[in-house]
């Protein structure tokens, strides 16, 4: 099997309608050492006759491989399996109705080898298709993190202001694998899993502010639930097994000057689901009861933890004082805290 320098890791599910723009997007890219590993998560549309169509008569159709599926697994699994099966030094995920600029990959990679760079970022264009075609742009300034952790503090400092997808930044493969990191079962945020491990294992990293993807929002989020006339309450608590998981991942981090910052991001999380619960209850089947919205926030550290924090403190104080009210008064203290910074 050939060694590429890149992968660019697709998953594919349904997606006719958008593929064929992912795939010239992908397929125009200046960079020419690329592997094109295309997922088929076993879709019921012609989603994959149209890549096996570029297999055959793109120029750059020989680069271009399909592994398929044992049976639909969903975004998570797709991902571990291009963790699984690239062949590049470098991995870039890309979404199946998405699309990038031409000089994405060339852009990044230079930046990645000049910097020897474990995860190289660029800024993006966020297309809402669900909101009268509005756009928004996520752009950093151009910074590059050279000691261990000095990125991590940043980034979870930057709550609600950097990207948690994993799409449109350039990883070292040996960086994911060394760490065995993977995708974990979730419906929405299992790449917010991955990127806050991520960005605890990885020494040196870049952000441009060149804009090389273009996300097209057209499903729906937490944000969206009130487009839907019904909620499984399954997929609740797989958000909330999320964030379960990164709560126990705090545990591991004692320490670590940025764990304070980590602990806010995630509780605030927990605390978001509870307000989207609240606030779309009467259409969540079946009911969640106010104790289980207690243990959605309950606080991954103790209290004497949270009195040894250098730095914010006092906001993760609040946060574990919250889930220690009786229940109407955690209920009615969520339906009025509005804006938590």
């Amino acid at each position: 099997m050939k060694n590429y320098a890149v992968t660019i890791g697709i998953p594919v599910y349904n997606v006719e309608k958008y593929i064929r723009l992912a795939m010239d997007s992908a397929l125009a890219q200046t960079f020419n050492d690329i592997e094109f590993l295309v997922i088929d998560d076993c879709g019921t549309d012609s989603s994959i006759d149209i890549v096996r169509e570029y297999q055959q008569t793109h120029p750059r159709g020989k680069d271009i491989r399909v592994v398929r599926q044992p049976k639909n697994g969903g975004i998570g699994e797709a991902r571990n399996c291009i963790l699984e099966e690239a062949n590049g030094h470098y991995l870039y995920f890309m979404d199946a109705d998405d699309m990038v600029e031409p000089q994405t990959i060339q852009l990044l990679y230079e930046k990645a080898i000049v910097y020897q760079a474990d995860l190289v970022y660029a800024s993006h264009k966020k297309i809402n298709y669900h909101d009268d075609y509005s756009t928004e742009v996520n752009q950093y300034l151009f910074r590059v993190f050279e000691e261990r952790d000095s990125f991590a503090s940043y980034f979870f400092q930057q709550y609600g202001k950097f990207q948690t997808t994993v799409w449109n930044c350039l990883m070292k493969k040996s960086v994911i694998r060394d760490n065995k990191l993977r995708f974990i079962d979730a419906v929405y945020w299992e790449d917010m899993a991955f990127a806050y491990e991520l960005v605890s294992v990885v020494n040196r990293v870049v952000l441009l502010p060149e804009i090389t993807y273009h996300y097209m929002c057209r499903t729906n989020t937490l944000s969206g639930y009130q487009k839907r006339s019904q909620i499984p309450k399954e997929e609740i608590l797989k958000n909330v097994s999320v964030v379960n998981y990164l709560k126990d991942k705090c545990c591991e981090l004692k320490g670590k000057l940025y764990l304070p910052y980590m602990c806010y991001d995630i509780s605030m999380n927990g605390f978001y689901i509870v307000k989207y619960v609240l606030k779309y209850r009467h259409i969540i089947v079946p009911r969640i009861s106010n104790q289980e919205l207690k243990d959605y926030m309950s606080f991954p550290l103790s209290l004497k933890d949270i009195l040894n924090f250098k730095s914010k403190w006092l906001l993760n104080l609040v946060l574990w004082a919250i889930p220690h009210l009786p229940n109407p008064l955690l209920v009615f203290v969520v339906r009025t805290i509005t804006i938590f910074k």
